[in-house]
């Protein structure tokens, strides 16, 4: 079978969670449950890693403000973790050239990339912190979900994933009225604390 509907899945889940993906997709590997998952994935330094790295953003993806800071610093991670997955995932299948599904991979992250970090721009223009918490929550469940199913059903588990990126994107167009309060917030504040040398390093709900 061919690996495209375990490459797009992946991506779009990288783009949400990269560390989850390679911390859950190495655990099926090395585990034994799944024999699609490349050996660099299985190695017990990366797995280390993207548990360390898995539980930082764990708690900066819940925290107002944070996350879009968080989100920002990773705009390049997520595209390119998304790529190397996609392209390792080929090289064991052989079915796929890595090329193109480093592209697949990569592109898919950074589209569900900009639509988690355009969600949270939305979410943090209100005060409340519970809203952050639930999203991220609700990320990570579907990021471990659709990838649990795509070792099983990976095309199925990729049709889920396009639905959800269709839906993400979607829902940052309709939300882009508050993301463009958010980001001129931020700037205000930004050139508020350069002139006055005063204020918080995050702005207020």
């Amino acid at each position: 079978m061919s690996v495209i509907p375990l490459v797009f899945t992946s991506g779009w889940a990288s783009g949400i969670n990269a560390y989850a993906v390679v911390l859950l997709l190495g655990l099926f590997g090395a585990t034994g449950v799944s024999d699609e998952v490349p050996a660099a994935l299985q190695r017990t330094d990366v797995l280390i890693v993207a548990g360390v790295l898995f539980l930082c953003e764990a708690v900066a993806d819940k925290i107002p403000y944070v996350d879009s800071v968080w989100d920002t610093a990773h705009t390049v991670i997520r595209p390119v973790a998304g790529a190397v997955i996609a392209a390792l995932l080929a090289g064991e299948s052989g079915s796929l050239p890595e090329l193109a599904a480093g592209a697949i991979g990569g592109s898919t992250a950074l589209m569900s990339h900009l639509v988690k970090a355009g969600t949270r721009m939305a979410v943090n223009t209100s005060p409340e912190p519970f809203s952050n918490i639930g999203m991220s929550i609700a990320e990570d469940l579907g990021v471990a979900g659709v990838i649990t199913f795509a070792i099983f059903n990976p095309v199925a588990a990729a049709v889920i994933a396009a639905v959800l990126l269709v839906l993400g994107i979607v829902t940052v167009l309709f939300l882009a009225s508050r993301i463009r309060r958010f980001l001129r917030r931020r700037a205000q504040r930004r050139e508020e604390k350069r002139l006055t040398g005063t204020g918080g390093p995050w702005p207020d709900g």
